[in-house]
Parts: C-alpha cells; sequence; structure tokens
C-alpha cells in the first residue's frame, strides 16, 4: 500500500493535541517545512472533524493527515469521513479495525505486551503503536521482534530528541512524537512556529541516521 509506506518513509508521525482551529494549519505547514509531514490530530480536541478536514483540503498531499486517541468505530468512520487518512488508537478494539479496513484507510491500533501486539496484528492493523512506549525503552521492540520479527511496530510515549534514534536502531518503523514537538500549549508566534520547523527537522534527520546507521 502506498500510503502505508509514506507514513513509514516519512518516519515520525506528530501527535497535534488540543491545537486550536485558527493555528492548525499554521503547526502542520512548520511540520511539514522541518519534514514531518504525517500528522495525528487526537478526536478529543475541540473541532477536531472541521480540523481533519481543514488541514486535507488546504495542505492537500503535501501532509498525510490522521485521527488519533479513536475508541470506537463510530469515532473512526466520522474521522475518515471528514478526510483522515489513517486511524490511531492506544488500544486494541477489533470493530475500529475492522471499520478502518472497511473504507480502505491506514489502521494503527496501540498494544503493548506481545498478546496484544499479536492480537492487533492479526485483526487487520497495518503498524501497531507500541504504547506507553516509555514503559519499556527502546529495547522492549527489539525483544518484541524476537519471536513477531514480521509486525511492524511504531513507539509512541516519551519520545524525544535523545531517544529517537535509538527506537529507530531496535527495529522501529517510525515513532510517534507529542509534546516534545508539538507542544500546542506554548502561544503560536512566528517565531515559536520557526521552532517547530527546526525541532521537526532534528527530528527527521536523527531518523534518517539511525536509518543508515542500519545499513
Amino acid at each position: 500500500m502506498e500510503l502505508l509506506q509514506q507514513i513509514k518513509d516519512n518516519g515520525i508521525v506528530a501527535v497535534i493535541r488540543g491545537a486550536k482551529p485558527e493555528h492548525i494549519v499554521s503547526i502542520a505547514s512548520a511540520l511539514a517545512e522541518g519534514g514531518v509531514k504525517t500528522l495525528e490530530i487526537t478526536v478529543e480536541t475541540p473541532k477536531v472533524l472541521h480540523l481533519i478536514e481543514q488541514v486535507s483540503n488546504e495542505l492537500g498531499d503535501e501532509v498525510i493527515v490522521g485521527a488519533g486517541t479513536v475508541l470506537d468505530a463510530e469515532t473512526a468512520r466520522a474521522c475518515i469521513m471528514a478526510g483522515a487518512r489513517f486511524i490511531f488508537s492506544p488500544t486494541v478494539d477489533v470493530d475500529t479495525i475492522k471499520m478502518t479496513k472497511r473504507y480502505g484507510i491506514v489502521s494503527i491500533p496501540g498494544a503493548l505486551t506481545p498478546t496484544e501486539i499479536l492480537k492487533a496484528y492479526e485483526s487487520g492493523g497495518d503498524i501497531i503503536k507500541v504504547f506507553p512506549a516509555s514503559a519499556f525503552g527502546p529495547r522492549y521492540l527489539k525483544d518484541v521482534h524476537g519471536p513477531l520479527p514480521h509486525i511492524p511496530l511504531m513507539p509512541t510515549g516519551g519520545i524525544d530528541i535523545d531517544n529517537v534514534a535509538e527506537y529507530i536502531k531496535m527495529g522501529a518503523v517510525a515513532a510517534g512524537v507529542g509534546s516534545t514537538l508539538v507542544n500546542t500549549r506554548q502561544p503560536i508566534t512566528d517565531g515559536s512556529l520557526r521552532e517547530l520547523t527546526e525541532k521537526a527537522r532534528q527530528f527527521t534527520n536523527l531518523v534518517k541516521e539511525a536509518r543508515n546507521t542500519q545499513k
């Protein structure tokens, strides 16, 4: 699947939580300029369906927009209708996975234990979000890949500049990064957007360097 490969190639999924409608396009543009072109907008964000639609319409193919913290199939469908191209979940909800796949959208359910990870994958998950990754750290991915080498893993939770490269080296196909990349609580100014672009560039460069060391 081309979209799935693009998400993997991008390497970083920016988790945007609590963004204001008037700032969302500026944040998305700043991230894209820095090379982070896969964006997750969490569903507890006010007017989330409008935000997904707005970014999808205004930035088009420049970014891949998805919905995060999706807990049920009904919410998944609403987000897909608004333009979400992937669905992130913190848990394994089979109905949500089925709904996502029904519409040909990338499904990224969240799991932690090997049993949960295998269930999520066998239920149709394209990439499994290891959440919260900070519970066990980078080495855990390599340990899981011992018996389950065929399952694509994306750590999320506690990923930052200091550890993202190690997660990639341990076998992550990409990493989900939240407030250590996008802090929506700080004022959005021209200066903060430039800083966001630079931080996005740092993350993407670290991923590239880590992948190069694996070759």
